[in-house]
């Protein structure tokens, strides 16, 4: 089978698309299914970026980022993790997208694998396919809050695994893995003679707790956050790895020919963005107010969430309660009610027909219509 071939579609597009087409001819539609922020990024941010325009500063930076903004990364997990990390270890990427095509792309040969949670972020299937890699799904649930573990590590691992990627808080769960398993899951990694890649970039939107980072607990691991998240800076498609010092050249070289260097404009707007702490505040209490209600809201509907989610802005229910086929009732919800939900088989393949995925990143007033509208659907099936 050609590589191409292997990759998977992105349904969840497909269900905005549709949305857009039914918003298009007049239908008001409440979105529930995509995971992007709907609060504006920062006003201090968009003037550091117009000033950096006038300044004409619009010209390539080198390949590995901004040495002021690499700093600047090292300087802010000293500050919010206590970890010491050397600047020239943190690489700019065009998004998190990026930084993933760029460490599989430098570690992984045809042939090699990486071990994932099933369900997981569907991307990072497709992701090690276009290396040459295989993706080990491993089927994950309530006994491990829907995260690797180091027991399904040692258990799944193989000649030609190289790393295990867990992200934390989940996509789509929003589930937390415990300090204690991550610190266990990073020793694991290294007994095995790979490397653990934690995906955190929804760190700062957790609620009631705090989420670790990976390099808290083994300096070896590998990294990726960026600003889409949790600066609501989607667009500006910005991001950053964190690698070991013997991975620094691979991905350097990766990067020069792949993509020269992430835009010189965002990279001058996440300098600024690092600083806004009372805008990031603001979002994370409405994403939380968002999830209490929902919390409260669907099980009075039939959707049974096994596992409260702590971070993210999502919430994974099961609905065996109400279908059998998540995809159908989601399509259904959709057309019929005007309200889009991301159905399981997304994530994966483990039980996908009993879940889907609820985001809450839309205003409390849409969730509220939503959750009224899901009720009237249900009444009238």
């Amino acid at each position: 089978m050609r590589r191409i071939d292997q990759i998977e579609p992105f349904r969840v597009m497909q269900l905005l698309e549709r949305a857009k087409e039914l918003e298009a001819e007049g239908r008001k539609i409440i979105h529930m299914e995509i995971g992007e922020p709907d609060f504006p990024t920062p006003a201090s941010v968009i003037e550091a970026a117009k000033a950096a325009l006038d300044s004409g500063d619009n010209f390539y930076t080198p390949s590995t980022g901004n040495p002021e903004l690499q700093k600047a990364l090292s300087r802010w997990y000293a500050d919010e993790y206590g970890v010491s990390i050397a600047a020239e270890r943190i690489l700019i990427t065009p998004g998190t997208s990026g930084a993933f095509s760029l460490i599989y792309a430098a570690l992984l040969e045809d042939g090699e694998s990486v071990l994932l949670s099933d369900p997981g972020y569907p991307c990072q299937r497709n992701f090690i396919r276009l290396s040459g890699a295989e993706p080990l799904n491993i089927p994950v649930g309530p006994e491990t809050r829907y995260h690797l573990s180091a027991d399904l590590i040692e258990k799944n691992w193989r000649l030609g695994t190289r790393a295990a990627l867990v992200i934390n808080p989940s996509n789509p769960t929003g589930t937390l893995i415990a300090d204690d398993e991550l610190k266990k899951v990073a020793a694991a990694c290294r007994r095995l003679g790979g490397y653990l890649i934690s995906d955190e970039i929804y760190h700062g939107l957790t609620y009631g707790t705090k989420a670790r980072s990976a390099l808290e607990f083994d300096d070896h691991a590998i990294v990726v956050n960026g600003f889409s998240k949790r600066w609501a800076m989607t667009g500006w498609r910005i991001g950053w790895i964190i690698v070991p010092d013997e991975l620094i050249d691979a991905c350097r070289r990766v990067m020069q020919n792949i993509f020269i260097a992430a835009p010189t404009l965002s990279q001058n707007a996440a300098l600024a963005a690092i600083a806004a702490t009372d805008e990031i505040e603001v979002m994370r209490k409405a994403y939380g107010e968002r999830r209490n209600y929902l919390l409260s809201e669907l099980p009075k509907l039939g959707f049974d969430i096994v596992v409260e989610p702590q971070g993210a802005f999502y919430i994974y229910a099961d609905v065996s309660r109400i279908t059998g086929d998540s995809r159908r009732f989601c399509w259904d919800m959709l057309e019929k009610s005007g309200v889009a939900i991301t159905p399981g088989e997304d994530f994966g393949r483990y039980k996908s027909n009993q879940h889907l995925r609820f985001s809450y990143a839309t205003s409390l007033d849409d969730i509220r219509e939503g959750i009224a509208r899901i009720r009237k659907h249900l009444e009238s099936a």
